[in-house]
């Protein structure tokens, strides 16, 4: 049986932990030769013996580090944009080194991967872009994440309009927006609280579900959204919650 993604080539970024770590597995687990990247390379090193997977450090926020890595890479079929920090606080609460910080990475970020991977992709033949996006953005307000809700509420713009605008050009651009998923960033933002018991029955307490989700059921849908499968799939955000937003 042919696996989903063989013979295709994918680049993910904050591949070291996480969601990203998980996508980077499931891509290559679906034949696809796969380009795991992280700013620390040597949290890559579990990857060493996984078949399909090439390791490689890239600051997203840098454009010679990127560059660097598309020299490397060549053009793509599949960007998986994964990178992300999340600032915890109101308005009132979020720092300007916050605030810029959380653009900085989280938006600026895409725009110099896109920037960077979209001509190569477009001379390629066209390809496939899943930005990792959040339900706190402009579809739903969560609180004390004022700076990632923005943020995040820009992902998903800018994921509609590269949509837009490369649809001739065989682009397809989509989000994946998770409510609280099991991370390592989950577990230092609940041992920040002080109380990580409770921080995390608050967590769960918000989940009609009764759990968080795993980064393996985000990696699923990326799977999805990187294949042939979603070939009539474009600038959509796709929201995996576990019942969060109803």
């Amino acid at each position: 049986m042919t696996r989903r993604l063989e013979g295709k080539t994918a680049v993910v970024t904050a591949a070291a932990q996480g969601i990203g770590e998980a996508t980077a597995r499931a891509f290559a687990a679906e034949g696809a030769k796969v380009w795991a990247t992280d700013v620390n390379l040597e949290k890559l090193n579990d990857f060493e013996a996984v078949g399909g997977i090439t390791t490689r450090r890239c600051d997203v926020t840098d454009d010679a580090s990127i560059a660097d890595l598309l020299v490397k890479t060549g053009a793509p079929d599949i960007l998986f944009n994964c990178a992300g920090y999340v600032a915890v606080g109101s308005i009132l609460q979020t720092s300007e080194a916050d605030w810029d910080f959380s653009f900085e990475l989280n938006v600026k970020s895409l725009y110099r991967m896109h920037k960077a991977f979209l001509p190569p992709m477009i001379d390629n033949g066209g390809g496939s872009i899943v930005n990792m996006a959040s339900l706190a953005s402009h579809l739903l307000g969560v609180a004390d994440r004022a700076a990632y809700t923005a943020t995040k509420a820009a992902v998903i713009g800018l994921t509609k309009s590269v949509a837009k605008d490369y649809l001739p050009d065989n682009i397809r651009a989509n989000a994946i927006a998770p409510a609280t998923v099991e991370t390592p960033s989950l577990q230092e933002r609940i041992e920040a609280t002080g109380d990580a018991e409770a921080a995390r029955a608050a967590f769960i307490s918000r989940q009609p579900m009764g759990r968080v989700g795993t980064p393996e059921e985000i990696a699923h849908l990326a799977v999805y959204l990187a294949s042939d499968e979603s070939a009539y799939t474009t600038g959509q955000i796709h929201v995996i919650d576990g019942a969060m937003s109803l």
